[in-house]
């Protein structure tokens, strides 16, 4: 997702650690480091700078490898032992060979192998593509989210969130999830985002444009764009930051996208609810006022009378508060109601 428009880790962090109060839990138990990083396969020590905001984006490659790495090492066999390459290609019907560069941090697979891994170790399906920020902000999501209530399966919106189809979404809901050969479903997933994510001259990205953000040729892009063929996992993960999505949009199947947009209307819904009970939340989110009273905490007594002063003139010029010199549309004290005599 685009930097501009991601919203504020810490600001998630602490909802959610509010959120695991109230129903009891131990907030380190649902946020913690290690939960966070097993979640997003972000290193540990990385985690505290992503959440704040000062943590150094890794190169793609090096990234897709220390995660590979990271899976191995934390979702063992039943003997305690790392998978061996040949058991988890064998899954996906490739060779344990065909892992050895991904496994050495000397070259990124393919993206089927990498869809493969992912569901091997039966992890969200951008593991391996996520950059940092987005890993944490899933894994924070996962860790808000219990399961998605039922009647929030808006089928247009969720189609705009998923890439999925309407009736591809009821069947999925129903429990009968359509199976598409990998090509097929990142063919329609793309299309999908240059339909509904378009130039503000309501034409769809040209392949040019999109390619250009990562480096690469719009021919780069066009057997993608014709169905014929799968993007190689870097101009997957370039696709997926231009639209500002998640890193596993084009490689989740119907099920797990599914769950990942319920998770986030339920995280909206939260949201919502909590500035419904609190409407003061919502004027300060929309206001700033948080930084206003920082400022304000160093008036004297009498500043803050003054302060307190100006403020009910504001209003009563905007109508929201009688005329000025009242509270309420009642005379303040010291002033003389219209039409009498002091």
């Amino acid at each position: 997702m685009r930097a501009a428009v991601r919203p504020d880790l810490a600001a998630i962090r602490r909802r959610v650690e509010a959120l695991s109060e109230r129903r009891g839990q131990d907030p380190a138990d649902a946020v913690g480091v290690e939960r966070l990083s097993h979640l997003s396969g972000v290193e540990p020590g990385r985690i505290p700078q992503v959440v704040a905001g000062t943590a150094v984006e890794v190169p793609l490659e090096q990234r897709v490898h220390q995660r590979f790495l990271r899976l191995r090492a934390t979702r063992r066999d039943k003997h305690g032992r790392e998978w061996p390459l040949a058991a988890i290609a064998d899954d996906f019907d490739a060779p344990g060979a065909s892992l050895g560069p991904l496994n050495a941090g000397t070259g990124l697979p393919r993206m089927g192998h990498a869809a493969g891994v992912q569901r091997f170790f039966g992890v969200y399906a951008g593991f391996l593509l996520a950059d940092s920020k987005s890993a944490v902000e899933r894994a924070l999501a996962l860790s808000a989210a219990a399961t998605a209530p039922d009647g929030r399966d808006d089928l247009a919106h969720l189609s705009y969130l998923t890439g999925m189809t309407p009736q591809a979404i009821r069947l999925t809901l129903d429990g009968e999830p359509p199976r598409l050969p990998l090509k097929e479903q990142v063919h329609q997933r793309f299309e999908h985002l240059r339909r509904t994510r378009v130039r503000e001259d309501g034409q769809a990205h040209s392949l040019t444009a999109i390619a250009r953000s990562f480096r690469a040729s719009g021919q780069s892009l066009t057997r993608l764009a014709q169905g014929e063929g799968l993007p190689n996992l870097a101009a997957a993960a370039g696709i997926q930051r231009f639209y500002g999505v998640e890193g596993g949009f084009l490689l989740a199947d119907d099920t797990e996208a599914l769950a990942t947009a319920l998770a986030l209307i339920e995280g909206e819904l939260e949201s919502a609810a909590r500035e419904r009970e609190n409407p003061m939340l919502a004027v300060m989110r929309a206001h700033d006022l948080r930084r206003i009273v920082t400022r304000a905490g160093r008036l004297s007594p009498q500043g803050w009378k003054s302060l307190a002063d100006h403020l009910d003139d504001l209003l009563a010029r905007e109508g929201q508060l009688g005329s000025p010199g009242t509270k309420g549309g009642t005379p303040t004290e010291g002033a003389a109601a219209e039409g009498e005599t002091p």
